[in-house]
């Protein structure tokens, strides 16, 4: 099987996150929460003889490629998969015995960039490098397309949509475009919205580091699969089912998703994060968690060099000491 995708920051994973002293180096139990092709998964399973690993993903076609990959630690009772979210995993974990067997995880990981599969071989139009539909569910089987928030959407929600999810400054200009056009006929390819997004900025923003339409692909990507939506609460409730002592680590690459995490992090290493008007501290005034990087982990020259969808990758980590509370949330989600 040809690999598409190179994981990111792979060295740095397996060293944050190694299981670490007994029982984890023995018998140490690892949640993929975005199993991708197995890259990850597969280094794990190969560094470490004594882990299991659970791979999650929403996207059935690309999990059925990481399956032929990791065929040999399958039978050898090593991997197990879930196809769906991974929030909707931690949400309900209890309830997936037949996976996980009872167990709690020693190390959860979390990858949030989007695999180069979806660009290149998916078929749904992630890329406008090729003439696709305008879909980019990674779940093709549910929710609404890009196509149908492009051809659907309002044109004062459609601009706010592309300015919070990407900062593109161009955001109304492209939403107008994108209104007058669909008067016309429906745009239903990612060529069509590429081009159209190419004609409606100024000449000279036509021509900067990256393709006028990159900001906008990258907001509907994240519309479309409730990307920030979905973290704060899967990154709880993972944290949540980890044992202590145990490790979480999260890939960002982009500042949305890492102010997330970043601040979700923070408030499990506060004593406590009580609203200020509580009277009484309800929250256990300790830290839930030992952060492990003060500072984002971020990709070598060289990693960039070889690999460049690396470049604006961060990786954060944490140790479990304790459950956290719903206050540990606040102040942490994007709407």
């Amino acid at each position: 099987m040809e690999i598409v995708h190179t994981p990111v920051l792979l060295n740095e994973c397996l060293s944050y996150l190694s299981p670490v002293g007994e029982p984890f180096e023995s018998s140490a139990l690892m949640v993929d929460s975005t199993l991708g092709e197995g890259g990850h998964s597969e280094a794990f399973l190969s560094a470490y003889p004594g882990l299991s690993v659970i791979g999650l993903d929403a996207d059935s076609t690309i999990q059925s490629r990481a399956k032929e990959r990791l065929a040999r630690f399958s039978s050898a009772g090593r991997m197990n998969f879930f196809n769906g979210w991974f929030n909707d995993f931690y949400g309900r974990y209890g309830e997936h015995d037949d996976i996980t067997g009872g167990r709690r995880p020693d190390i959860i990981l979390f990858d949030l960039g989007i695999s180069v599969y979806h660009y290149e071989r998916s078929g749904r139009g992630f890329s406008f490098r090729h003439d696709e539909p305008l879909d980019m569910r990674l779940n093709d089987r549910e929710g609404e397309s890009a196509a149908d928030i492009v051809n659907g959407m309002r044109e004062e929600e459609l601009a706010n949509l592309i300015y919070l999810y990407s900062d593109e400054k161009m955001s109304r200009r492209i939403a107008r475009a994108i209104c007058e056009a669909r008067a016309s006929g429906r745009i239903e390819s990612s060529k069509a919205l590429a081009d159209l997004i190419y004609d409606a900025v100024p000449g000279n923003y036509r021509h900067g580091a990256i393709h006028p339409a990159t900001r906008t692909f990258q907001a509907l990507r994240i519309a479309v699969n409730s990307e920030l939506r979905r973290l704060p609460s899967a990154i709880h409730d993972a944290f949540n089912v980890l044992l202590p002592g145990g490790k979480l680590g999260v890939i960002t690459f982009h500042s949305l998703e890492d102010r997330i995490v970043k601040n979700y992090f923070r408030n499990l290493g506060r004593k406590c994060v009580c609203p200020p008007g509580r009277a009484v501290c309800t929250c256990g005034g300790e830290p839930c968690a030992e952060i492990l990087t003060r500072k984002p982990v971020e990709p070598t020259k060289e990693e960039v060099e070889s690999n460049s969808p690396s470049r604006s990758a961060k990786l954060r980590v944490v140790r479990k000491i304790r459950d956290a509370s719903g206050d540990h949330l606040l102040n942490v989600a994007i709407e």
